[in-house]
């Protein structure tokens, strides 16, 4: 069964569960900041990046409910066994899904589920299998916890999960602020985003931005050698920015893009970018991606029309540009050799030369293994 009568048959089937509360709900959801607040009453825990999931139990089922209250269970088909052995008979637990690869926490690896042939999520399950870390409990048997403040949650999740085993993980909490700002700078080389920060008196307000959250900003200079149009159509304006830097070789990687303009800024890029359209594909080094695709990737070189592992019917059709302009961008991490996320434009740079934009900029994370944080424990 796939697509929405898959969805579907996963919904009806939790209604059944014997739980204070059905799903779907919103998770609770967090709002940015430049530190981490000072002053007594809070709990903080390392922001893990990966997909938000809440996991329903009611005996020997199991529901994994998405950030945006949909079943995902077919996508993680590796999952239910471990949480049913790990979890108390009936809950529901907030966390995280994440995919941990040989240099930490490897969100690509989990883009690369959201797929609809169920044979080939299958096959990626069992190449590289998917962990739960959880933070929050909401309910215990019939005990809807959601008003209860979260010193008492946390306290009942750790009692819960205190014999959990891998792949299933309690996250590390702390009311030590000196420790989350270690945490902050350590456990980035294990892939994660940067730390949480939670009132302990707070009651789980679903939908509502009750949390804070501090993740890592950096900055690069980048080639803009391209451009996507706006989704409402070609024309009228930009929707993306797709950057590049250059490696030791002076090939020009595809390392992300840059977004979230506001309308009035996608309307003048159009003017500003059309003398780089004129002549573009003439030398562009990314003119033969289409052909060149396969081998690109076997050598780790990401090109800018790669089917989208998210959505699939996106249209990733883009716009050269002769890269000749430089842009400065703001960036969280690096995943391999690109943004992990869609970096920030700042500003343009032009007293940069493009071919200044290298790799050798940015800052290198030292590593640090996961098994080290899944291990933390204030």
């Amino acid at each position: 069964m796939h697509g929405s009568s898959a969805a579907l048959a996963e919904v009806l089937y939790h209604r059944a569960m014997r739980l204070p509360f059905a799903s779907p709900i919103a998770p609770m959801l967090s709002t940015a900041a430049d530190a981490l607040p000072d002053g007594e009453g809070w709990q903080f825990e390392p922001k893990w990046d990966g997909f938000r999931t809440l996991v329903f139990r009611d005996g020997d089922e199991i529901l994994l409910q998405s950030r945006d209250e949909k079943p995902m269970n077919r996508y993680f088909p590796e999952l239910p066994g471990p949480l049913l052995r790990a979890l108390p008979g009936r809950c529901v637990v907030d966390g995280e899904i994440v995919i941990v690869g040989s240099e930490g926490l490897d969100f690509e690896k989990l883009l690369l589920r959201i797929h609809p042939a169920a044979s080939r999520v299958k096959m990626l399950a069992e190449q590289s299998p998917a962990s739960f870390v959880a933070w929050d409990v909401l309910a215990l048997g019939d005990e809807d916890l959601r008003e209860a403040p979260l010193a008492v949650r946390r306290a009942r999740l750790e009692q819960a999960l205190a014999s959990a085993t891998p792949p299933v993980h309690l996250s590390p909490a702390t009311r030590d602020r000196t420790l989350a700002e270690d945490w902050f700078r350590r456990f980035e080389g294990a892939g994660l985003d940067g730390v949480m920060a939670k009132r302990l008196e707070e009651p789980y307000r679903a939908g509502e931005r009750t949390m804070i959250k501090v993740k890592h900003r950096r900055t690069a200079d980048c080639v803009v050698a391209g451009f996507r149009w706006h989704k409402k159509g070609p024309g009228a304006m930009v929707g993306s920015l797709l950057l590049g830097l250059y490696d030791d070789d002076h090939t020009l990687h595809h390392v992300g893009v840059a977004g979230a303009f506001t309308n009035q800024m996608r309307a003048r890029l159009v003017e500003e970018l059309a003398p780089l359209r004129e002549r573009a594909l003439e030398g562009h080094p990314w003119r033969d991606w289409a052909e060149a695709h396969e081998e690109a990737e076997a050598a780790g070189q990401r090109m800018p029309g790669a089917t989208s592992r998210w959505n699939r019917g996106k249209d990733l059709s883009w716009e050269p540009l002769r890269p000749e302009r430089v842009c400065e961008v703001a960036y969280d991490h690096m995943q391999g050799s690109r943004f992990r996320h869609a970096a920030q434009f700042l500003r343009w740079r032009p007293d940069k030369r493009p071919d200044e934009c290298r790799y050798d900029q940015l800052e290198v994370t030292p590593a640090y293994e996961l098994t080290r944080v899944f291990g933390a424990r204030a």
